[in-house]
């Protein structure tokens, strides 16, 4: 499994977390034409998932996903060398993905991020993004449970030469590989550190009020904002 979360309580990321089997659309006027989403039910984590999300010893700080909250989040944090801020971003509330094809509002599922651009080779040392949910509503990150290096080596001949996209993602799962979708819930006052450049990810609001979201590129080592898991 390429994903891992970084936890202490597996109860703690059981009791947030939830996994759904993907798909492609087709004729949704809401999304992009074959753009990748989670197609219920959600389902809890089994304890051997949850056992496999949690990072080895050997396992790069760049591509770990921690849950954290805003509280513990410092001005050392925001301005260390390397870091800026994106912005902020309102998500309508009840929308099943919340990231938006800016050209036509048409939302684009699940995808990879390209802020560094990396080619294959080094797309796993991109830097993670950190996300603070501002509510007023609750929020989740959606994450894939393959990296895009992965889908790329499964789809391309050119992989070793290519930049991935996600369009590499989307045919990915319309030839049938596996990819599962996990949500993460995240209250106001909560939020996220992912390697968006290296995981298929996207926010939701499905069955949840609008909120805002502000984000953040950087470098931090895992653990330097605590974990809410």
């Amino acid at each position: 499994m390429s994903l891992k979360v970084a936890h202490s309580s597996p109860a703690a990321l059981a009791a947030r977390t939830q996994v759904a089997s993907v798909g492609t659309t087709r004729g949704d006027a809401r999304f992009e034409e074959g753009a990748v989403i989670p197609i219920g039910p959600w389902r809890s984590l089994d304890h051997d998932v949850i056992d496999r999300l949690r990072p080895g010893r050997s396992t790069a700080d760049d591509i770990v996903v921690e849950v954290v909250g805003a509280e513990s989040i410092g001005p050392d944090h925001l301005n260390s060398p390397g870091t800026h801020m994106l912005g902020k971003a309102l998500s309508v509330a009840k929308s099943p993905t919340t990231t938006p094809n800016y050209q036509d509002g048409r939302l684009i599922g699940l995808h990879v991020d390209n802020w560094d651009k990396l080619s294959h080779a080094r797309k796993h040392t991109g830097r993670r993004r950190l996300c603070i949910n501002l509510g007023p509503g609750t929020r989740y990150i959606l994450l894939g449970d393959v990296d895009i290096q992965n889908v790329c080596r499964t789809v391309r001949e050119d992989h070793a030469a290519c930049y991935p996209h996600t369009d590499d993602l989307r045919s990915y799962v319309a030839r049938g590989f596996p990819l599962h979708c996990l949500r993460i819930r995240l209250d106001p006052g909560e939020g996220y550190i992912a390697p968006t450049e290296f995981l298929p990810h996207d926010g939701s609001t499905e069955d949840q009020q609008e909120s805002t979201a502000a984000f953040w590129l950087g470098r931090w080592a895992c653990g330097a904002m605590g974990s809410l898991v």
